[in-house]
């Protein structure tokens, strides 16, 4: 942990059940609204929550509902050049992470040019855009709605093309639990899996800070609670409204304190095999934390305490065991994947995921750095 710390949060948050209904007094600076989501959004006639506010308020919109999962440079570039031939002034996003990410990358080529792949590293956006930002997440996972990053695919090279900078926050962002009911189980499994996820390596990152700590251990222990009934009753109000709070806190801590390994072989195995993200990382947070916990200890001490309370033991080595059965006991019960072999990967691939891992900014933030060779011993087990 660092003897010292900042704490930077530049969106402001709205949040609570049916706050979408803001969006008219929020929105009154915008001519002309330029709404990025996706087609299972549109569909699930989710969209239909913000068009009506919209609507009502005389407030004229363009919907593109084109971006994919995992949304690629293409989509990002193209999406750009319809906001400035509509002649758009403010961006919405409606979605999970990938149409917010995609409306970040959005502001960032409509203001300064190029493709999203010139500003691929941490802090290579020259100014801050006068293009308002407004999130809106229809899942309970990846928090993008208050971070500064932004993950999209370069299919031509089978990478992740990440983007770092504070300018990539949204300005403001409403999280409206009620528009996350009519996320399907899996989505609601595998992005609820992510939130735990951010918030577990954000706990054990090496920038790890108090204030980060305490959101990432109280997104930690509402995700262990809330997460099943979510995903097994997604008309569960108190589920989803807690769920919705989970991934925000787990967004904050991380926003402060990054990610880790989990990620980092995530990014990879997203790059090279095309799995998506929350089912990787599913498969591989146990392993990592068994891998973590020579180096960590005590934080995964105070992890398996808040999981297991009463039941919590007090001697090291039997203290990571159980977490690393509640961790892997929790991604079971929501039916996520075991095994790389079950999403399609294949053997021959798993060299070339480990040499990559070390690619991504997350690896050094690890709290035990991992060599490739260490890396793909993972990768076998968990084959």
């Amino acid at each position: 942990m660092y003897p010292s710390f900042n704490f930077y949060l530049p969106t402001k948050i709205y949040f609570g059940y049916e706050k979408v209904k803001l969006l008219g007094e929020l929105l009154y600076k915008g001519k002309r609204i330029f709404i990025v989501t996706d087609k299972g959004v549109k569909n699930s006639g989710v969209l239909e929550n913000v068009t009506m506010v919209l609507d009502e308020n005389n407030i004229s919109y363009v919907i593109f509902d084109e971006v994919e999962p995992d949304p690629s440079v293409e989509t990002v570039d193209h999406a750009a050049k319809i906001f400035l031939q509509e002649s758009c002034d403010f961006l919405v996003a409606v979605g999970g992470g990938s149409p917010i990410d995609t409306a970040k990358g959005i502001r960032v080529v409509a203001a300064n040019g190029g493709s999203i792949r010139d500003y691929s590293g941490v802090n290579l956006i020259p100014t801050e855009s006068n293009i308002p930002l407004l999130a809106l997440p229809t899942t309970s996972g990846t928090g993008s709605e208050v971070t500064m990053f932004a993950v999209f695919s370069d299919w031509t090279e089978n990478r992740k093309v990440t983007v770092t900078s504070p300018y990539l926050a949204p300005n403001i962002s409403i999280v409206d639990p009620k528009l996350t009911i009519t996320a399907p189980p899996k989505i609601t499994a595998a992005s609820g899996f992510d939130a735990f996820a951010h918030a577990a390596e954000a706990f054990v990152s090496r920038l790890s800070q108090p204030v980060s700590d305490v959101l990432a251990l109280s997104a930690i222990e509402t995700v262990n609670k809330y997460l099943r009934r979510a995903v097994y009753n997604g008309e569960d109000i108190e589920a989803r409204i807690k769920m919705s709070e989970a991934s925000l806190l787990a967004g904050m801590a991380f926003n402060q304190s990054y990610l880790g390994l989990t990620h980092a072989i995530g990014s990879s195995l997203s790059g090279y095999a095309h799995v998506s993200h929350g089912v990787a990382i599913g498969l591989l947070l146990p392993s990592v934390i068994q891998f973590n916990s020579v180096s960590s200890l005590d934080k995964y001490m105070n992890m398996a305490k808040v999981i297991r309370a009463k039941e919590y033991q007090t001697h090291g080595i039997r203290v990571v065991d159980q977490l690393i059965e509640d961790v892997t006991r929790l991604r079971d019960d929501i039916g996520l994947y075991r095994r790389l072999r079950d999403v399609g990967v294949r053997e021959d691939q798993l060299q070339g995921i480990a040499d990559d891992t070390s690619k991504s900014g997350m690896w050094k933030f690890n709290p035990r750095l991992a060599s490739s060779k260490e890396v793909l011993d993972i990768l076998k087990q968990i084959y």
